[in-house]
């Protein structure tokens, strides 16, 4: 599974406030920015750049966003998927049809699709049959919780917008989707690049002791890959996180929490945690900077 920040070009899955972000993986058509975060035209007047925002219209914009996925995810990490269709140079899955597609264009560049993401929240997801996630882990906590809850996942940059100001531009939209639909849970998984997980030993083991869900949100691996593989006292903690990719970092430092267990992803060649963003946990000076202010 991808997710990218999610480091260069490491995967990993998305949320709203993530400090730095990559690429992910996730789903979907449907819903709305709010209008008070929209320009005339319904894009995201967020400054003066020639940055916009908004969900994908159509079948052209979702195909736009597909091409910008197989030049990360397939092109540059060597990922791959049945659906896959290499001749068109498009990176796409069954849920495709499922997700709202959020998408940023570059309008100094003819409006080129230079970033995206996938969201699916839990109406969408009993109209595709499940989460994406869930081949991945069992989100039962998650389900059983009775909360509003959107997945993030197959969130990219073009390589000339990363580390740049186009980031903030989808965060401030997913922000927005987030107070629009009063989404209470926010969740994806996240990739460490590679599926060696001997080398992953120490930063998997980091995230297990010192980053574990609680139960009430501790989702399991399905395929389950231990990330108790070194014993606390013996991970050297500063050459651990040096190793964890920037989004999860991100993450973490705003709250976010891992669930239990890792899913090696040979497809894709990643190993992924699932991360959980519960965003009455969310850190106030993060959520106030993203959101200017607002819910």
């Amino acid at each position: 599974m991808v997710n990218a920040g999610f480091d260069g070009a490491a995967r990993e899955t998305g949320f709203p406030w993530t400090p730095l972000a990559l690429n992910t993986r996730g789903m979907g058509t449907g819903g709305v920015i709010p209008d008070t975060a929209q320009g005339g035209d319904g894009c995201m007047a967020l400054d003066e750049t020639e940055f916009t925002v908004r969900l994908a219209r159509g079948d052209s914009d979702i195909r736009a966003a597909q091409r910008l996925r197989y030049d990360v995810f397939v092109k540059e990490l060597g990922g791959s998927g049945a659906l896959v269709d290499h001749d068109a140079r498009l990176e796409c899955d069954r849920f495709d049809p499922y997700f709202d597609h959020l998408i940023l264009r570059d309008q100094s560049r003819g409006g080129d699709v230079v970033g995206v993401y996938r969201l699916l929240r839990g109406d969408q997801a009993q109209a595709a049959g499940q989460f994406y996630s869930e081949d991945e882990y069992d989100l039962e906590p998650l389900r059983a919780s009775g909360r509003r809850l959107l997945e993030l996942g197959r969130s990219c940059l073009h390589p000339d917008y990363r580390g740049g100001t186009a980031i903030m531009h989808l965060w401030q939209a997913l922000a927005a989707y987030v107070a629009e639909h009063r989404i209470e849970v926010l969740f994806g998984t996240a990739s460490f690049h590679g599926t060696d997980v001997a080398r992953l030993a120490e930063p998997l083991s980091l995230l297990h002791h010192r980053h574990l869900a609680p139960d009430d949100l501790r989702v399991r691996a399905r395929v389950f890959q231990s990330m108790d593989l070194v014993p606390e006292e013996r991970i050297d903690r500063r050459r651990a996180m040096r190793e964890v990719p920037a989004l999860i970092k991100g993450y973490l430092r705003l709250g976010g929490v891992v669930g239990e267990g890792a899913f090696v992803d040979r497809a894709f060649n990643t190993t992924d945690v699932c991360l959980v963003m519960d965003t009455q946990r969310l850190n106030a000076k993060a959520a106030g900077l993203y959101t200017r202010g607002g819910a």
